[in-house]
């Protein structure tokens, strides 16, 4: 019985994708649910699977072929079982192990050698005698030519200095479109601050392991910056709204953005209303994104969204930046790596552990004196960690 492949139905606001690689090709056994081909679009990776276990006819589309929902792709001959592989035992049979392992040493065809055994048996005998054959008809080799050195050609000298061009993937092209009309569209100004997380980390290492056992998640960093984060938009709602056309959008909720590199590049999955979570239910969030990031699983609706994001150059060294805008956001946090530096506390220069912040922020909507406050917020709630759990 034959099926048609189709493009599954791509989500809102997809036009359509581009057919990334296919994982099985034309004349191969598939099983029902097998993964046939992924489709990219603008934010997602989307998995084709088998109806019906069967062989797969024909493939209509090829890699790298823009393609839109409905669309057929392939066609399968369902079957009810695999059809049997050839018995290769019996022909392995017709050679004794010494011979086998001989054909297999010099690299021959038994089909090509001449058996004079029992029912055509190829015999050791034999193999000797064609190796003898060939290497009697084989012409003899030409005299070693004087080495020569030649000057280098001008397409000689370009291949020492090799060029790729390749197409952008949709989610690179995506992302480039959104960073340039972030920059376009919005008057971004960023402002820094300084956190000392003595107090952090002494808090998280005192219940790290009573967090983990209870709550089956470690209890990261991240966490406590969505809760001070939402400390701060909460005292400061412009940072938490967004600009469309000539009107402003305050939202009564925090969907709060966390940046995810991935193989294929960056994307933003959203955590919904993350005032509602307490901090394992915000680690655990995150923990989910990162896992579905990983294995190409993560659906639209994650990415759909948002108030305000965070990203964390941090975890690849990045000391100092200035994060652009996720539009049509108007405010994105920029975490970066901890390091050990001198400060002053009580007149004594101390050693403790130093974290630059970044605050990109729309200066159309928020002013220069509310972007500072708000990162001195987030500054104090970090630097005395009560203010979190206690609410105050």
């Amino acid at each position: 019985m034959s099926f048609e492949i189709l493009v599954p139905s791509l989500p809102e606001s997809v036009s359509d994708a581009t057919l990334v690689a296919w994982h099985k090709q034309a004349g191969e056994w598939v099983n029902e649910g097998d993964n046939l081909a992924d489709l990219e679009t603008d934010k997602v990776i989307l998995e084709v699977p088998a109806p019906k276990s069967g062989t797969l006819v024909e493939l209509v589309v090829q890699d790298g072929e823009t393609v839109v929902g409905g669309q057929l792709l392939a066609k399968l001959d369902a079957q009810q079982a695999k059809p049997a592989p050839a018995n290769e035992k019996a022909e392995e049979a017709i050679l004794s192990p010494s011979v086998r392992k001989l054909v297999a040493e010099k690299d021959l065809d038994p089909q090509a050698i001449a058996g004079s055994g029992k029912h055509g048996r190829i015999l050791k005998s034999d193999v000797l005698g064609f190796l003898n054959e060939q290497q009697q008809d084989a012409p003899p080799a030409p005299a070693p030519a004087a080495e020569t050195h030649s000057p280098l050609s001008a397409t000689a000298i370009a291949s020492l200095r090799p060029e790729q061009r390749v197409p952008m993937t949709r989610l690179r092209a995506k992302v480039a479109e959104r960073l340039l009309q972030a920059q376009q569209n919005a008057a971004m100004l960023t402002t820094f601050n300084e956190v000392n997380l003595k107090a952090v980390i002494d808090l998280r290492n005192q219940y790290k392991d009573r967090f983990e056992t209870k709550h089956n998640i470690k209890l990261g960093f991240m966490s406590f910056f969505v809760k001070a984060s939402i400390e701060a938009l909460k005292r400061f709602p412009a940072i938490n709204a967004s600009i469309d056309g000539s009107d402003i959008i305050y939202h009564g909720y925090y969907d709060i953005g966390i940046a995810v590199t991935t193989p294929r590049g960056l994307i933003v999955p959203i955590l919904r209303d993350a005032d509602q979570l307490d901090f394992a239910g915000i680690e655990k969030g995150i923990h989910d994104f990162g896992n579905k990031a990983r294995n190409g699983s993560i659906s639209v609706e994650d990415l759909s969204g948002g108030t305000f994001t965070i990203t964390n150059g941090g975890i690849f060294g990045s000391m100092l930046s200035t994060p652009i805008l996720n539009p049509p956001q108007c405010a994105i946090l920029g975490m970066h790596a901890i390091k050990d530096r001198p400060v002053v506390e009580n007149g004594e220069i101390v050693i403790r552990p130093i974290m630059y912040l970044a605050l990109s922020y729309d200066h159309r909507l928020v002013d220069g004196k509310e972007a500072v406050q708000f990162l001195g917020i987030i500054k104090e709630c970090l630097e005395a960690p009560a203010h979190l759990l206690l609410n105050i």
